[in-house]
C-alpha cells in the first residue's frame, strides 16, 4: 500500500544510468484533511463568539438598538475598567520579564546537566500539573496572617502581615504565577538551546572565547525565534490568571489583584453583555497589538 506522502524510488537503469535518487510524492490536499477538525474546533467555538461579541459591542443589550461606539466609551470611562486595566498591565509588565529570565537561567542551568536531566525537566513541570485550588489552599496556609510565612518573618522580629489582602498581595499573585509557569517557558528554552550547532560553540572555545562571550554572541543570537514563541505564550498564559486570583479572594479581591477577567465576570454576572463585550473586544486589540509589536521587534512573519 502506498501512502500519499511516501517516497518513490526511481530504479537506475530507468533512469538511464545515474545514481538512485527519491522523488517525493505529495498531496496539496492531505495537510488540510489533519487540519480541518482543528480549523473546525476553532472556527466554531473561538471565531464565531468573538465576532458575534464584536456585533454585540454595537447594539444595546436592553434595547437590541445600534448605538455605535457608546458602549466603548461607557467602558473607557468607567472606574472598575480603568482600574482592572492598570493592574493587568502592571502585572504583565512585572511577571513577563521575571518569567522569560527566570526561565531561560533554568534552561541554561538544566542544559549544562549531563546526567539525570530528564528528572530536572519533570520536577519543574510539576506546578503544572497541581489544580489551581490546591494551589491556593497551600497559599492560604504559607501567606495567611497566621500563617506559615508570618511565622518565619515573626522570629525575625517583623510584624505580620496578611498577605492575602494588602498591598502584598499583588506580589503572592506575582509568585503563584512565576512558580506554576517556569517549568513550561524552561522547556520551551530547551528546545531552542537544543537547536543550536555544538560546532559552534567548539569552535568558539577554540578561538579563545569566554562562557560569557559565547552567551552573547553565539546562545542569545540563536535563541530569537524561541524567544518570540516564548514571549507570546507567556503574555497569552498571563491572561489565564484570573483562577488563582479568584479563588484568593472572591469576585471581588484586593485593588491590588483586580483584573480584567474579574471585571468581565461581574459584569456578566450583572448582564452587562454590550459592556462585557466592548471591553473583550478592547483586549483582543490590545493583545493582537502587542503581538504585532513583538513580531516586528523581531523582524517576524510569524511564529513559524
Amino acid at each position: 500500500m502506498k501512502l500519499p506522502w511516501s517516497r518513490r524510488r526511481v530504479p537506475a537503469e530507468a533512469a538511464g544510468g545515474p545514481p538512485p535518487e527519491f522523488e517525493p510524492e505529495t498531496d496539496g490536499a492531505v495537510p488540510w484533511l489533519f487540519l480541518c477538525p482543528s480549523l473546525l474546533s476553532v472556527a466554531v467555538l473561538v471565531l464565531l463568539p468573538f465576532l458575534d461579541a464584536v456585533r454585540r459591542s454595537f447594539f444595546s443589550a436592553m434595547s437590541g438598538q445600534f448605538v455605535g461606539f457608546k458602549n466603548y466609551a461607557a467602558v473607557l470611562r468607567n472606574e472598575a475598567f480603568r482600574l482592572a486595566a492598570a493592574n493587568t498591565a502592571r502585572f504583565v509588565l512585572v511577571c513577563i520579564p521575571l518569567l522569560l529570565g527566570f526561565s531561560l537561567l533554568l534552561a541554561l542551568l538544566v542544559s549544562a546537566v549531563r546526567e539525570k536531566r530528564g528528572i530536572f525537566k519533570t520536577s519543574f513541570l510539576i506546578p503544572m500539573s497541581i489544580p489551581v485550588a490546591s494551589v491556593v489552599l497551600l497559599w492560604r496556609v504559607v501567606f495567611h496572617e497566621h500563617g506559615l510565612f508570618n511565622a518565619l518573618l515573626g522570629r525575625l522580629g517583623c510584624a505580620p502581615v496578611n498577605w492575602l489582602d494588602s498591598g502584598g498581595t499583588f506580589f503572592v499573585l506575582v509568585f503563584t504565577y512565576l512558580w506554576k509557569n517556569i517549568g513550561y517557558d524552561m522547556v520551551l528554552w530547551l528546545s531552542g538551546l537544543t537547536a543550536i550547532p555544538p560546532a559552534l560553540y567548539e569552535s568558539a572555545s577554540i578561538d579563545g572565547a569566554g562562557a560569557l562571550q559565547r552567551f552573547f554572541r553565539i546562545t542569545l543570537p540563536n535563541l530569537t525565534p524561541a524567544f518570540y514563541t516564548v514571549a507570546v505564550l507567556s503574555l497569552l498564559n498571563s491572561f489565564k490568571v484570573f483562577r488563582e486570583a479568584y479563588l484568593i479572594d472572591g469576585s471581588y479581591p484586593n485593588q491590588s489583584i483586580y483584573m480584567l477577567q474579574h471585571l468581565f465576570n461581574n459584569w456578566f454576572t450583572s448582564l452587562d453583555v454590550d459592556k462585557m463585550c466592548a471591553g473583550a473586544v478592547l483586549m483582543a486589540l490590545a493583545v493582537f497589538a502587542l503581538i504585532l509589536l513583538l513580531q516586528r521587534l523581531w523582524g517576524r512573519e510569524g511564529p513559524g
